[in-house]
């Protein structure tokens, strides 16, 4: 419950911030432009945001001929989430790493790395898998697309007011130092807060997925042997974009100390520790 309101709160600052930024850039009239460009983007992320990672890494869909026990595997774990059955894709990919993507529910997919499914036994693949799923379930793919279409149109307006400057409500160059602070202070304030919503929409994952799969110590295993294989494992070019990182159940770029604040996960240890407790009480 705690995330849940984290996340409501977070998603109100980032609109509000992308409100402020069209204020300054332009006053009222600034600030409709730039809620219909936010608009704009995200029914454009909304639509098809699916398809353009899906094709990025080239991922292939199976089905129960193809891939018949991890399809079966994702069906077993919908039926107990009472979500319809997504499309299954695989990722032929020496990383180990999986993500959920689509729209909603009834128009969602999970992929995992062939990497994923040679490093991780049955019962820790199968507690990925429920974690993903549980990215659907709370329709993370939708509020991670929103905040991170905000975050961008949020740089991009503070581009365009550093190029043009910004403007009051009666079309007067506004105070210059306010337009430098908000082009150089928006973007950053901007990501922070995305990546917070990230990282609390994971531990909410985690909670539901060991709900979900009825074995938190599994994806605690899972998450602890993803975190020590992906240390020798090279990044490769997909993996190097981080537009595509909070998809992803570990970022390959996160890192602790103040670089945790910009990290879309929270750290492993902290969310093994979440995962132990539950197991414990069990």
């Amino acid at each position: 419950m705690f995330n849940l309101l984290k996340t409501a709160l977070l998603m109100a600052a980032i609109t509000a911030l992308f409100m402020a930024v069209g204020q300054v850039m332009g006053g009222q009239t600034g600030m409709m432009l730039a809620l219909l460009f936010a608009l704009a983007m995200n029914f454009f992320s909304y639509w098809f945001s699916d398809k353009l990672v899906l094709k990025m890494y080239n991922a292939q869909e199976v089905d129960a001929q193809s891939a018949p026990r991890f399809y079966a595997m994702v069906a077993e774990l919908a039926q107990r989430a009472n979500l319809p059955m997504p499309r299954v894709y695989l990722i032929d990919e020496q990383a180990p790493n999986a993500f959920a993507t689509g729209r909603n529910p009834q128009h969602a997919a999970v992929a995992a790395t062939t990497g994923l499914l040679r490093a991780l036994s049955e019962r820790e693949i199968r507690g990925v898998m429920a974690h993903e799923l549980a990215h659907v379930k709370h329709r993370d793919i939708l509020i991670s697309t929103i905040s991170a279409t905000m975050a961008g149109a949020i740089s991009a307006l503070a581009n365009f007011a550093m190029i043009f400057g910004g403007r009051d409500s009666e079309g007067r160059p506004a105070n210059p130092i306010a337009s430098i602070a908000v082009m150089l202070l928006a973007p950053l304030a901007a990501s922070l807060i995305q990546m917070a919503i990230s990282r609390a929409r994971e531990f909410e994952a985690d909670r539901g997925g060991a709900e979900i799969s009825g074995d938190p110590a599994a994806l605690a295993s899972a998450l602890e042997k993803i975190h020590q294989l992906a240390r020798g494992i090279p990044l490769s070019p997909t993996e190097a974009h981080p537009e595509t990182a909070q998809m992803m159940i570990m970022n390959p770029l996160s890192g602790g100390g103040l670089r945790g604040l910009f990290s879309t996960h929270p750290s492993t240890e902290e969310r093994v520790a979440r995962l132990m407790a539950m197991a414990r009480g069990q």
